[in-house]
């Protein structure tokens, strides 16, 4: 049998090594440590899986990019993700005196489960609150959806608001985007 020195291994040639790697590296990582060659490879495997799973990982972090554009006239959402148009759906806004501020904002805080401290323990779930006290949120209250009933939330059906609660939840607060005109 030959000694160490004498074995050729391929992966010690610079033209096979991966760029990222300096020769020396992977020589001392595949050649070295008098290994066998079923161990070389067991180590060759487990490098490419790792590399494999890191540049995943990275691919599979890339969010999506959500805007939620709410219309206080028309008493619509429209939801788009990644540029393309999702969901549109009746919502309530402010009625009067009680008006849902507009401009752009983005989620601060989520609740699947809120009760307004200050109008009755009135149940609010899937809740995204936006600016301050205001959020967005499902109601039982169905009936009045399309026009303006609440005191300045922005209502959906139950069901809507669930939806939105976990794309907002999968793709990250920071990726969203709410609109209120």
């Amino acid at each position: 049998m030959a000694d160490a020195e004498q074995i050729e291994c391929r992966h010690c040639d610079p033209r096979f090594v991966r760029r990222s790697f300096t020769p020396a590296a992977v020589a001392t990582i595949i050649c070295g440590f008098g290994l066998g060659l079923v161990m070389r490879r067991f180590i060759v495997a487990a490098l490419s899986a790792a590399l494999s799973l890191a540049f995943a990982s990275a691919a599979t972090r890339a969010q999506a990019e959500i805007r939620v554009e709410v219309s206080r006239v028309s008493q619509t959402m429209d939801v788009i993700v990644d540029g393309e148009h999702a969901y549109t759906w009746r919502v309530s806004t402010g009625r009067s005196g009680w008006a849902t501020p507009p401009g752009t904002f983005h989620p601060q805080f989520m609740a699947a489960r809120w009760f307004s401290r200050v109008f009755n323990n009135a149940p609010m779930p899937h809740s995204i609150f936006y600016s301050g006290p205001f959020a967005i949120h499902g109601t039982v209250d169905v009936a009045r959806l399309g026009r303006p009933a609440s005191h300045g939330c922005i209502r959906l059906a139950p069901a809507n608001a669930a939806v939105l609660f976990e794309l907002v939840q999968k793709q990250g607060m920071r990726n969203t985007t709410i609109v209120v005109q």
